[in-house]
């Protein structure tokens, strides 16, 4: 009976390393086609939804009607949507279909405050609006929700079979709206996840991102009479610039390939009296999470030692916290080989113009602006990458993650700037939003159609993690803190 059971086993083991067949890669590339089509069909659909969220322009954890125009986008489609999920009420599960695989999609849809920026090539604030998609979130979550609804289609078709889950992501922007979504375990039951991000160029990367711990130090005084009785007065203020001044002086002191940055986000409200309550807003980065730990505490430390120096008092909150990015060759390899087959963004003359005004704004000599009708070499895991942070680093220490970057952004355009939420109003933004649909559907189909990838994926995943791996919030056990982009 055991050598029954081995020789059962066995077999299974080769059917499920066989080769894909010639007739089997047809079919695939046969439902590739479809879905590219389809997609190409809806352009002017999903164009007018990212524009909605463009203009609607929320920020982390307020995007309201961001998030509910995309749950009802899935909900006409068939999915069922769990909302409020983590104790977060603008994130969601949106899901379609039973059984294995479970496909995870990412969805992102936060801006930035202080970037509000009208769809035209120089500087140019929108009247009475004081945030702006800097980084493209409103072309992220729309290309995500379009990709898991072709995918969806040819589950109900039933020429795939499996489950698509589609995740509502606030926040992402310091907010780390997705820790909070691993640490319920909503990630548990999933084989795999694809997710892309706005960029000036198209691209699949292995390369790290930073670890990342954010938190607002507030510090409080006396308030006094500053010219006339200065003396009984104790500035919050001069802890926070007693702070800064350490932190600034430990800079020589820490691993090199550390960021270290804040801004003053209260410092009181008139020059004439002590202030008695201020606050600083610190990140710390690095990309070895072990090395963001220790510096963060020397950080804490500072603030301990500038309020004790300033006779004032001083408490902290952790904001946010991720993890250092775990790349997956495995599935990179299958996403590069799909943007191969969509390729880059062809510019009409009329944009081709309004990038070169674009570029034009910029202090530095930008690349061909062609670029963006192109696709970089899959580029290799590099000790050097990974100069920003993501709380997708967090899902992708828990199930196997993989993305991609898209030209939404006029070639050599920074993110966090007013370009990039020029560009993202724009067809620039809309096309490169539809690569980025398009290479997360076709990857999806992959995932769906051949157990072999999702395998060698889970297999590369559990090796790079290492044995005995625990995961661990680097925002601790606090509940997602909600009003962190309030004043």
């Amino acid at each position: 009976m055991q050598r029954d059971l081995l020789l059962v086993l066995s077999s299974a083991c080769l059917l499920a390393s066989a080769p894909v067949s010639l007739a089997q890669k047809k079919n695939v590339q046969v439902l590739k086609q479809t879905v590219i089509s389809n997609l190409q069909s809806g352009y002017d659909q999903y164009r007018q939804t990212a524009l909605q969220i463009w203009n609607y322009a929320e920020v982390g954890y307020k995007e309201y009607k961001s998030t509910a125009l995309l749950q009802q986008t899935l909900k006409d489609n068939g999915f069922s949507v769990d909302t409020g999920v983590a104790e977060i009420p603008t994130a969601f599960v949106a899901t379609y279909g039973s059984g294995k695989p479970v496909i995870g999609i990412l969805a992102e849809f936060d801006a930035l405050p202080g970037l509000s920026q009208e769809a035209v090539p120089e500087r140019k604030p929108i009247a009475g609006k004081a945030a702006g998609h800097a980084c493209g979130h409103h072309l992220f979550g729309v290309a995500a929700v379009a990709a898991g609804i072709e995918l969806k289609k040819l589950i109900a078709n039933g020429q795939l079979k499996g489950t698509v889950k589609v995740y509502g992501c606030p926040a992402e922007e310091g907010g780390s709206g997705k820790v909070y979504m691993v640490r319920a375990g909503l990630f548990n039951d999933v084989d795999a996840v694809i997710h892309w991000h706005p960029g000036d160029r198209n691209a699949v990367s292995l390369g790290r991102s930073m670890a990342n711990i954010s938190a607002k130090f507030r510090f409080t005084g006396l308030s006094a009479h500053a010219a006339a009785a200065p003396e009984k007065g104790r500035s919050a203020l001069d802890g926070v610039e007693a702070m800064d001044y350490m932190v600034n002086m430990m800079r020589e002191h820490i691993p090199s390939s550390t960021r270290i940055h804040y801004v003053i986000t209260n410092g009181g409200k008139a020059p004439n009296v002590v202030p008695d309550f201020a606050e600083v807003y610190y990140y710390v980065r690095n990309r070895d999470r072990e090395v963001v730990r220790d510096v963060f505490e020397r950080v804490v430390n500072a603030a301990k030692g500038a309020a004790l120096g300033t006779g004032t008092k001083v408490d902290y909150e952790i904001t946010g916290g991720v993890y250092d990015m775990l790349p997956n060759r495995t599935l990179a390899e299958a996403m590069y080989r799909n943007l191969q087959q969509v390729g880059g963004v062809a510019y009409t003359p009329a944009e081709i113009e309004f990038g070169k005004k674009i570029q034009s704004s910029f202090a530095y000599n930008a690349p061909d602006i062609g670029k963006a009708n192109t696709v970089d070499t899959l580029r290799p895991d590099r000790d050097g990458d990974g100069g920003a942070s993501t709380d997708v680093a967090d899902v992708s220490w828990t199930v196997p993650t993989i993305g991609l970057g898209a030209a939404t952004w006029v070639p050599g355009t920074p993110a966090h700037s007013w370009q990039a939420v020029a560009s993202g109003g724009t067809d620039i933004g809309a096309k490169g939003m539809m690569v980025a649909a398009k290479t997360l559907a076709l990857t999806g189909i992959d995932l769906f159609t051949n157990p072999v990838l999702i395998q060698q994926a889970t297999e590369e995943f559990n090796k790079a993690k290492g044995p005995g791996f625990q995961y661990k919030a680097l925002l601790g056990d606090r509940k997602p803190a909600l009003n962190y982009r309030s004043e």
